[in-house]
């Protein structure tokens, strides 16, 4: 994919202005109506930037989903800022940004001024949309989790360890139910397979 951040002169400033303009409200769109959280934006955001305006291949999406996973924040916001990068560079993720942060701040504003906990639990209209809404959000995070194990390339072979992480962090057990302790092991022992092969490698290069 051709990057076109840099314009060399004013002709390309106008398409690059409305890149900008739908990079933001498609960000907007994808804030303003999704529910669960970034997990359940993931499968909205590819639909919207690999299906339907093509600016990045699924497979470059899935390596950028990667990266956001590993990185600290918001994984909506996360995701936001490496596509909007990749499309327009700095601009670009603020861009990105700002269209998936503005729509949940002002929604979570709106209700925090209007909507108690009392009141959506009393309200018979408010509580039916709600549970309504779950099962939703459900499938918009089951789809996802989907996406990334097959970004990670997890098989048959290898999906016991996501499920066995799972369970610890559900069981709720001291210390290894804690999620921090398996990102800090899973980079660990990253790092020591990258080590190893590094090793092979020169001891290979040795050999010769």
């Amino acid at each position: 994919m051709t990057n076109t951040s840099i314009i060399p002169d004013g002709s390309q400033a106008s398409p690059q202005k409305g890149l900008l303009g739908t990079l933001f409200w498609t960000f907007v769109k994808i804030g303003a109506f999704t529910f669960g959280g970034g997990w359940a934006m993931i499968s909205i955001i590819q639909r919207e930037v690999v299906d339907k305006y093509h600016w990045i291949e699924k497979e470059e999406f899935l390596d950028l989903l990667a990266v956001a996973q590993s990185m600290p924040g918001i994984l909506a916001v996360n995701i936001a800022v490496t596509v909007g990068d990749n499309l327009r560079g700095l601009r670009g993720s603020l861009v990105a940004a700002l269209g998936t942060i503005l729509p949940c701040f002002l929604i979570i504003l709106a209700i925090a001024m209007f909507l108690t906990p009392e009141l959506i639990t009393s309200n018979e209209v408010l509580s039916a949309i709600f549970k309504g809404i779950r099962p939703a959000v459900v499938a918009l995070i089951v789809a996802p989790v989907i996406t990334s194990a097959k970004a990670a390339k997890i098989g048959w072979k290898t999906a016991w360890i996501p499920a066995v992480v799972a369970l610890l962090i559900w069981s709720k057990l001291p210390v290894v139910s804690n999620p921090i302790l398996f990102i800090v092991l899973g980079g660990l022992v990253g790092w020591w397979q990258l080590h190893t092969v590094r090793r092979r490698t020169a001891g290979k290069g040795g050999e010769k």
